[in-house]
């Protein structure tokens, strides 16, 4: 539902751009400013443990939503060096279904873009790149278990688009698949594999400097 959401937003700001006059193209050397709110979406599953005699797929992670900031540096009319960041998500852990612990993570992203029309109102792009994910501040919930979680490494891909409001301003929309895989140890128990490998919808603003 989510993707469809976003997907019905892109084809609106499509034909919002189109009908619009043309305003900010890009060129090599421009800066890209973009900002909003970027919601994360596990693809989560886990491997199954023996130690804590639990079965696969028994460890989720809920989903969580909060302002992101990203910068694209064009190095050609076409090609953009690109940084994500944001402030940190929340995350509710479950075992079993039900709520055991939580944790905070932050995940930069750093990538290459490719813009495909970059002196046109409508601007799509596509992504690749390296993702860093790092939680902490963990806890445990009543009746759940300490739990940690290591950092993991992993790669990333993007498609979005940037759609012009004015000749200061556009609107971007931006959807980007991470691999992020780690371990949760459960203090006093064991650990268990989880994949994460998220969904990152993000919807927001922009600016070119």
């Amino acid at each position: 539902m989510k993707h469809t959401t976003l997907f019905s937003t892109l084809a609106a700001a499509v034909a919002l751009g189109l009908a619009s006059q043309p305003a900010t193209a890009i060129e090599e050397g421009d800066l890209l400013l973009r900002f909003g709110l970027a919601n994360v979406s596990p693809n989560d599953g886990s491997d199954a443990s023996a130690s804590l005699s639990l079965p696969a797929d028994a460890v989720g992670v809920e989903d969580d939503t909060q302002p992101f900031i990203n910068v694209t540096w064009m190095f050609t009319d076409n090609l953009g060096l690109d940084i994500l960041g944001a402030t940190p998500f929340t995350h509710d852990i479950t075992v079993n279904g039900v709520k055991s612990a939580e944790t905070k993570h932050l995940p930069p992203t750093v990538g290459v873009q490719y813009h495909f029309t970059p002196k046109n109102d409508v601007r799509p792009y596509v992504g690749a790149g390296i993702n860093y994910t790092t939680f902490f501040s963990e806890k445990d919930i009543a009746g759940g278990l300490p739990t940690s979680l290591d950092d993991s490494w992993g790669l990333a891909a993007q498609v979005g688009v940037d759609v012009d409001i004015n000749e200061d301003w556009f609107f971007n929309a931006d959807l980007r698949y991470m691999n992020i895989e780690t371990t949760a140890t459960f203090v006093g128990s064991g650990s268990v594999d989880v994949e994460i490998n998220p969904w990152v919808v993000g919807l927001g603003v922009g600016t070119t400097f």
